[in-house]
């Protein structure tokens, strides 16, 4: 389950036997949920608002970089790190 990126607490991570639709998983605490990138919609879970909002920020700032990491997993290729929200 590579990690790419981290920030405020919040672990961004996708896993190499995921299924469609493209997404990956945000983890805050004991909380998590599942992103879709493209569209940038939430599939699943639930994080705090303020967290959630973040999240969604830096999707929006980082979602070509995040179709390219899909794409790397689905080649079997390792995933790169994502720059983390400032």
């Amino acid at each position: 389950m590579p990690e790419i990126s981290r920030f405020f607490g919040i672990i961004i991570r996708m896993y190499f036997d995921e299924h469609p639709p493209p997404h990956f998983h945000a983890i805050y605490g004991n909380d998590e949920a599942q992103i879709g990138i493209e569209p940038i919609v939430i599939l699943n879970g639930n994080l705090p608002r303020r967290a959630m909002s973040m999240v969604l920020e830096w999707t929006a700032l980082h979602q070509r970089d995040l179709m390219k990491n899909w794409q790397r997993l689905r080649n079997d290729q390792i995933t790169e790190r994502i720059e983390p929200l400032d």
